[in-house]
């Protein structure tokens, strides 16, 4: 039978705490574990959500047709246009909670959560605030258990990624389009866009201070050229991804002392490629990923053998092999969150208040009664939405935080959490 301690910590520190009709798993691990075969990556509550591209296109039209208007009529076109996006958002902050408040597979959405938070968006343009949503459902959801390589290329190739950063203004300036640009007027200058490039490097794969420079982000901007959108008439969905070769900056790129002589998409494919199976991104991930569900400051050694978990996986969930049964007790931890026992409401009332913190959340689930009783509750990173007050950012949009964030370097979560055994902390 499983200790207190242990199961306490199985159901608040790696789920989002007890229903009131859970039963206490007879072996926490185990039961964590087969969560990963029962996962259900868009459950029914999504059902009446639509996808980017179909979002995208409609908001294009719209555009284009407030572009027709004159006057005050194109003010209101636009007008209705924003605050349809604002709808569909709240709609999909709705949907977001009611999927951590019902699922049978708390774990696994926890690192839904998480993967979202590290590849945190901003909401703030329209475009972005229309697809918001749709960008965890199709970039994070699909890949949570699988390869990290194939959660980084979904997200960064996804349209809100790319209207979040601008890559869809990065042009390079020797590219066909620049060049008939030039032509066509001298005075106009067009260039790179390196919020992409940088947020990849820093943020999603390799961490801050890690050995690349200002020069490698210069020429991993370069690469990227191309990645962009679809538009209306007939040139592709604008709400999907496209590569327009158009953009893309001819000539081989270096970046971190390797040559890429690949040409168009793939030589950003390949860069991506290298960036996720680098050691730096294994040992930002794993630092990441053991603040998260250890302590801020967790113990070295499990950091050291979550990087190794990364690195010997190499993407590859088949090859992922329970190695240790033992509960490891790094001792106590500093955390700023409670560590008492997970009982009645407290669980889902914390993942609805994390995830939605709306104003009924906050009254029937008081932040005292949720540490009391073990719940996760902490006040989610917030946002201005246009026309709108503050508003929780569910997918930790703008929440570009600079501290260690790790990802999985073409690593399955399955080996993660199978080879490290569910930490135990001074739960009390």
């Amino acid at each position: 039978m499983a200790s207190p301690s242990d199961v306490a910590v199985a159901l608040n520190r790696f789920g989002l705490g007890a229903r009131p009709d859970d039963e206490a798993p007879a072996d926490p691990k185990s039961w964590l574990i087969a969560q990963f075969e029962s996962y259900d990556a868009n459950p029914a509550v999504f059902s009446g959500a639509q996808d980017s591209a179909t979002l995208g296109d409609g908001y294009a039209e719209a555009m284009l047709e407030a572009k027709d208007a004159e006057g005050a009529a194109k003010m209101a076109a636009r007008k209705a246009a924003r605050q349809e996006a604002q709808a569909l958002y709240r709609d999909e902050v709705d949907m977001r909670a009611r999927a951590a408040l019902e699922t049978s597979t708390p774990f696994v959405e926890r690192l839904v959560h998480f993967w979202s938070n590290h590849f945190a968006i901003s909401a703030e343009k329209p475009q972005v605030t229309l697809i918001a949503g749709a960008f965890e459902r199709e970039a994070i959801r699909p890949h949570v258990l699988g390869r990290f390589e194939d959660m980084l290329l979904a997200a960064e190739r996804h349209p809100a990624m790319l209207f979040y950063l601008d890559q869809v203004r990065s042009i390079g300036p020797n590219s066909r389009f620049a060049n008939r640009a030039a032509k066509r007027n001298a005075k106009r200058q067009l260039g790179i866009n390196e919020n992409l490039a940088r947020e990849i490097m820093e943020l999603h794969t390799l961490g801050a201070r890690s050995g690349y420079s200002q020069a490698d982000v210069t020429e991993f901007a370069l690469a990227l050229t191309g990645f962009s959108t679809g538009r209306t008439k007939g040139r592709g969905q604008a709400g999907a991804f496209t590569f327009r070769p158009g953009l893309h900056e001819p000539g081989q790129r270096t970046i971190m002392g390797k040559t890429y002589g690949q040409r168009g998409e793939k030589q950003a494919l390949a860069v991506l490629g290298d960036l996720a199976a680098a050691d730096a991104t294994a040992t930002h991930i794993a630092t990441k990923l053991a603040r998260h569900f250890i302590a801020d400051e967790p113990p070295a050694a499990v950091v050291t053998r979550l990087a190794e978990a990364f690195r010997r996986s190499k993407g590859n969930p088949s090859r992922s092999t329970a190695r240790s049964s033992t509960v490891q007790k790094p001792g106590n931890q500093r955390r700023r969150s409670s560590r008492r026992r997970g009982n009645g409401r407290s669980r889902r009332c914390a993942a609805w208040a994390a995830a939605n913190s709306a104003s009924r959340a906050w009254r029937n689930c008081s932040t005292n009664s949720a540490n009391r009783y073990g719940g996760r509750v902490r006040r989610p990173a917030m946002t201005m939405l246009p026309g709108t007050g503050p508003r929780p950012m569910p997918w930790s949009a703008g929440s570009r935080r600079r501290s260690a964030s790790p990802r999985r370097v073409g690593t399955s979560i399955r080996e993660i959490s199978r080879e490290n055994s569910l930490p135990a902390h001074s739960a009390t």
